[in-house]
């Protein structure tokens, strides 16, 4: 039987004087989805946008999948 995981990630993002999204910080490990995007509403509050994405990977064979949006908030520009 395979060994598969799934990686969840957050981040934050603020806009610049341009109106560009930057990141607030590296990209954050969550351990769940539920709890990614609870942080993430709670961030959004602060930040210009926020994100929730997933990947699915095999350590194994070294495979790591596609990212997969799992929440997003934020302004328009992100979005």
């Amino acid at each position: 039987m395979p060994v598969s995981f799934t990686a969840i990630f957050l981040v934050a993002f603020d806009l610049n004087d341009e109106g560009k999204p930057l990141q607030s910080f590296e990209p954050r490990l969550a351990a769940t989805e539920e709890a990614a995007i609870l942080e993430v509403k709670e961030l959004a509050h602060h930040h210009a946008g926020a994100l929730v994405w997933k990947r699915e990977g095999d350590p194994v064979v070294g495979e790591e999948g596609d990212p997969e949006i799992v929440f997003q908030t934020g302004a328009p520009a992100l979005s």
